[in-house]
């Protein structure tokens, strides 16, 4: 069975709910369609921000939120009956608990399920998959979830068991007590194009590693690596999921429209020597079967290659597979369905290194170089330096605020920050550097990290010279040691 966003869909639902009776202020009876958005689905209308919205029967339509500023004050999915939530468009924010599988009868058909496919999710408080019961929350697409407080609980209770399942989107969890809690044999997350992310600290270091170590945490079902980072994003801890085919574009990420070349990773045949064949699918459909379809053609049947060159429209999400043959008598060992998306991609921008600089009459001329990096799908881009924050009482002027190159000139001591912006007709990239101003350049040197004094610049004016000589002559054979009168 192939592992990612096409084999057997999870069911899933959002589940929010803890801290008395799971009695919702209004259930979810599917009675017209599946849409949230429609009163006539609700046993008392649509929630809002002081009810809890309950999801408990696992026969009625799916949930769908479908618009921008869907809100309960708590979310129960699953609660001695399943229930089915998914989040595809426009963003849905609970403002207390939220919780998938309260009850131990919540298993199997009963389980709750919670989707995330588009959209955001804005839980508040604490979010428990799998309570007392089985719980499946799946992130894919473009989905992004936000936890600001309280822990992440998966498989919470001694009796539950809980899925997380990032396929594609992104999990962020956010400073102020924002924390993740798993349990060997009852917690799993599975990385397979999705992102994890958490406040860098050591005790959520402490956790990821030891959810790596137990098997907690695991990559395309295990067929693949969990690849932790701590540097790329100051602050945050990332964690994605890595397959053993090395798929390239990255599964789940984005690439620029046009021709795009897919890239895989061959492997090691059974018996050495011999030649590993592979089978190649790729279009639209997430869902496509074995043998490809009229969305997700078969695009090389049978061929010893690591590479293929297909051709993609903007704002289209695409999925493709590699199938190989290794001498196995399984043949052909069915590989993960990969996707991303290609568009036109946001202009990276990287404003240029923070700097030192100082006054010469009373103001600091300082140029300013920067890059940007563009696909240049829509146009050429433009440029723009703004101020951010500056001393009081100063002023900033820039040379030309619509190059990426250019001067500014500041007329007062302490720190500035200045923000350069490229525009692509689309989407905006931004970047930002400071610029630290003192009184000479002595003081600027001093500021840096890097700096070490000179052996003999007693003055501290970084130099040496007679001055230097002169303070050295004035104290020359004295002495401030504890026996200085015993030498």
């Amino acid at each position: 069975m192939r592992v990612g966003n096409s084999r057997i869909v999870v069911c899933l639902s959002i589940l929010l709910c803890l801290a008395g009776t799971l009695g919702a202020d209004t259930r979810w009876n599917g009675t017209v369609d599946k849409l949230w958005s429609n009163a006539a689905n609700w046993s008392n209308g649509v929630p809002n921000n002081t009810q809890k919205a309950q999801f408990v029967t696992p026969t009625v339509p799916e949930c769908i939120v479908d618009f921008e500023g869907a809100a309960a004050k708590q979310i129960a999915v699953g609660d001695n009956g399943g229930g089915t939530l998914k989040v595809v468009a426009g963003s849905l924010t609970v403002s207390d608990w939220s919780i998938i599988s309260y009850a131990q009868a919540n298993t199997g058909d009963q389980a709750g399920h919670l989707e995330v496919i588009g959209g955001v999710l804005n839980c508040q408080a604490r979010l428990f998959i799998g309570f007392q019961g089985e719980g499946y929350m799946v992130v894919d697409n473009d989905g992004v979830v936000n936890v600001y407080n309280q822990n992440v609980g998966i498989g919470e209770e001694a009796t539950g068991t809980g899925h997380l399942l990032l396929k594609g989107g992104v999990m962020n969890l956010w400073a102020g007590g924002s924390t993740l809690h798993v349990t060997k044999g009852k917690s799993q997350i599975d990385f397979s194009g999705g992102t994890l992310t958490l406040t860098n600290t050591a005790a959520n270091l402490a956790t990821v590693t030891q959810a790596i170590t137990d098997g907690v945490m695991k990559a395309y079902e295990g067929a693949g690596q969990v690849v932790v980072d701590t540097s790329s994003v100051p602050g945050r801890i990332v964690i994605k999921g890595i397959h053993r085919l090395q798929p390239s574009p990255e599964d789940g990420g984005a690439v620029s429209a046009g021709q795009v070349e897919l890239k895989w990773v061959l492997p090691d045949p059974c018996q050495p020597g011999q030649t590993v064949f592979a089978d190649v699918y790729f279009g639209t459909d997430p869902d496509f079967p074995i043998g490809g379809s009229v969305l997700t053609p078969q695009i090389i049947s049978h061929k010893s290659v690591s590479s293929v060159v297909v051709q993609t429209q903007p704002k289209i999400r695409y999925y493709w597979a590699v199938d190989t043959y290794i001498g196995s008598k399984d043949d052909p060992v069915l590989g993960p369905i990969f996707s991303f998306r290609a568009d036109n991609l946001v202009p990276v921008v990287d404003a240029g290194t923070d700097a030192a600089s100082w006054l010469t009459a009373g103001a600091a001329a300082v140029a300013l170089d920067a890059t940007v990096t563009d696909d240049g799908f829509l146009k050429p881009y433009t440029v723009k330096w703004t101020v951010v924050s500056e001393p009081n009482d100063t002023t900033v002027a820039f040379g030309n605020a619509t190059a990426e190159d250019t001067t500014v000139t500041l007329n007062g001591l302490g720190q500035y920050v200045l923000k350069l912006e490229a525009y692509d007709g689309e989407y905006t990239g931004s970047d930002t550097v400071t610029i630290n101003v003192f009184n000479d350049s002595c003081e600027a040197a001093q500021s840096l990290p890097e700096y070490v004094p000179i052996p003999g610049d007693i003055n501290g004016d970084c130099r040496v010279n007679d001055l230097d000589m002169e303070i050295l002559k004035a104290h020359w054979l004295e002495c401030n040691a504890l026996d200085c009168n015993s030498l």
